[in-house]
């Protein structure tokens, strides 16, 4: 296939993107065996988007994301999602003041720059669409007035995909606010091996070769969401990017059996979050342009959630990656 244009040398003084590449390499010796999740990851951080994870419990979703804090010049908290969980508990609430009868706005969790909704779908749809305006906006609202939360904010939503008890399903609106909806699975057999070695190390208090690196300084990151807004997207890969959530949009065009399998297509919001995830893709590639494989690699990730399948396909056993590969092989790319 050809590509939009030479591969550049990166600039000797290209700062924030060498210091995502270490913070990249510190995420990935902490956090065995998950390298699409600490890369999306970034990737996030870099496009201002967050992160709903799948997985079973004890697949590093919480150390990624702790990890990922350790190594920001960012403040880190964790909200465990249960059923008698209230807004107010996640946003804040006035507090009365007796002294001098008035009332005191006091901050919830939600005002930090990464915050880990732990188990999101073991709470109430109130306590879930308090993320809604937060995760859209980037303020809350309490009573009559609104506070903006920091400028760099993260969410990163976890899931557990084996209970079902006492869980509420998110609604699409709510899954359409996240940027990536990834699926982690099992480290393999020499991850597993490496993961034990690593945590007898840390028991012992030895951290290993790589200790903490030098904490990334917010300014680096919106400064490197800059550089992404600079990448090169030529007119052929933006098309592609299109095509593809037509194609959700009126799957009959690309073959009956995609029509016979979907409900819903990807909003524009979906077209948003894939070309912002591209660029981050090919950012940290070290490229100054933006190649239809980077488009393809983040497609499954960004589309999974958004494009939403009918019942005859969930009882003929389609997932939404089987649909999202159909889409990528039916849809010519440049």
């Amino acid at each position: 296939m050809k590509q939009p244009g030479p591969a550049p040398v990166m600039p000797a003084d290209d700062t924030a993107r060498s210091a995502f590449r270490d913070l990249l390499d510190y995420l990935e010796s902490r956090v065995i065996g998950q390298r699409a999740l600490v890369e999306r990851l970034l990737i996030a951080l870099l496009s201002g988007g967050h992160v709903l994870v799948e997985g079973a419990p004890g697949l590093a979703k919480t150390r990624a994301i702790k990890a990922l804090a350790g190594g920001l010049e960012a403040d880190f908290h964790r909200v465990q999602f249960t059923p008698d969980l209230l807004p107010a508990d996640l946003t804040g609430s006035d507090v009365y003041r007796p002294a001098d009868g008035s009332f005191q706005f006091q901050p919830g969790p939600i005002f930090h720059n990464l915050l880990l909704a732990d188990e999101i779908n073991r709470a109430p749809a109130k306590v879930q669409s308090a993320l809604l305006e937060a995760m859209g906006e980037g303020q809350v609202t309490v009573g009559a007035r609104s506070y903006p939360l920091p400028p760099l904010f993260l969410v990163m939503a976890t899931q557990n995909p084996i209970e079902q008890e006492g869980t509420y399903p998110l609604p699409e609106a709510q899954l359409d606010r996240f940027l990536f909806h990834l699926l982690v699975d099992y480290p393999a057999r020499e991850a597993s091996r490496q993961i034990l070695r690593l945590v007898r190390q840390e028991s012992r208090g030895d951290n290993g070769p790589q200790e903490n690196p030098t904490r990334l300084a917010q300014s680096t990151v919106f400064s490197a969401r800059g550089e992404l807004l600079q990448l090169h997207l030529a007119d052929v890969v933006e098309e592609y990017i299109i095509e593809l959530i037509e194609a959700s949009r009126n799957p009959a065009d690309y073959g009956p059996e995609l029509a016979d399998w979907i409900s819903w297509g990807a909003s524009p919001r979906g077209a948003i979050g894939l070309e912002r995830a591209a660029r981050g893709h090919a950012w940290l590639a070290g490229r100054d342009f933006v190649t239809p494989e980077d488009v393809q690699s983040m497609a499954p990730d960004v589309l999974r959630h958004r494009i939403l399948l009918n019942f005859e396909a969930e009882a003929d056993g389609i997932t939404p990656q089987r649909l999202i590969e159909e889409l990528l092989n039916r849809v010519p790319a440049p």
